[in-house]
């Protein structure tokens, strides 16, 4: 079997900024032999949409804080902000009851954050590109002070009625074929509102290489976690790409089909380690040996 991995796979830099973090605090938590017990390292939120990562984290003491229920931390608790973001609100409970705050937002993020800001002080609308749910969109959407509407596809952009004042950003991590097309609808009914496009590039790179694969391989492997926006679009890509697509979160749930394939691509979500990779490629290649026996 050849294995050919994408150009561009696995972490992006924001992602691996905010593991980093996670992982330095608990390393700095176990060299502290006078900590008090009751000190905790909690993220925001899961830190990344990975299964994967968020096991092994956990077992190593990092446990994850829901917004809606602040009143668990107490001092000296660290708390981490994940690439997504938060809200000010919540970055406001968190010092207030003394909780050490490490701010791992993507700084693609902090930039949207402040264009919400900064325009929506200027009377704009802000209107956002991305999933209604996501935890990006959120965060995002509490630095207005206006309302935000929200977009997830062409169809809703026709729908909507759009000021004479408005500002269109996306969600770093949107489709970038999707974004063209709602930009495109709004800029129709608006010919003055400011449009930025804040995908981030690793997004788009990852997407790029997979199309690479095109003509190529007999089967797409793409690696991530099943919730994250990124890889499952990378998914939606494979399966357009080639017939035999699949998407897993780790080497045992590689589909038997692949083991028997001479071209196989792997391509991974910006929330995968490469250790799942390296995992996938040497399960791929070891039953293949097998199964040619």
């Amino acid at each position: 079997m050849n294995v050919k991995r994408a150009k561009v796979l696995g972490y992006c830099v924001g992602v691996k900024r905010a593991v980093e973090a996670a992982e330095q605090a608990l390393q700095s938590h176990e060299c502290e032999s006078e900590t008090p017990a009751e000190k905790k390292i909690y993220t925001l939120g899961p830190l990344i949409h990975n299964p994967v990562v968020l096991e092994k984290l956990g077992n190593q003491g990092l446990k994850i804080l829901n917004a809606q229920h602040l009143d668990d931390v107490t001092p000296p608790s660290i708390v981490i902000i994940r690439a997504h973001g938060t809200t000010p609100h919540v970055m406001q409970e968190l010092s207030s009851k003394g909780a050490e705050v490490i701010d791992a937002t993507c700084p693609r993020v902090h930039l949207s954050q402040k264009r919400a800001r900064e325009w929506s002080g200027k009377g704009y609308t802000i209107v956002i590109a991305g999933d209604r749910n996501h935890g990006e969109v959120t965060s995002i959407s509490a630095f207005s002070s206006m309302p935000v509407t929200v977009i997830e596809n062409a169809q809703e952009a026709e729908c909507i009625d759009l000021p004479n004042q408005a500002v269109l950003i996306a969600q770093t991590t949107f489709s970038p074929i999707e974004f063209e097309k709602i930009s495109g609808i709004l800029r129709k009914k608006n010919p003055d509102i400011e449009v930025f496009n804040s995908i981030c590039s690793a997004t788009m790179e990852r997407q790029e290489a997979l199309a690479e694969f095109a003509g190529q391989v007999d089967g797409i492997l793409v690696i991530g976690g099943r919730n994250s926006a990124n890889t499952r679009r990378l998914y939606e890509s494979a399966k357009r790409i080639c017939e035999q697509a699949a998407l897993i979160e780790n080497a045992e749930e590689i589909p038997e089909a692949f083991f028997s394939l001479k071209n196989v691509g792997i391509t991974a979500g910006a929330s995968t380690p490469d250790d799942t990779i390296d995992e996938v490629e040497q399960r791929l290649q070891t039953a293949s040996n097998l199964h040619q026996r």
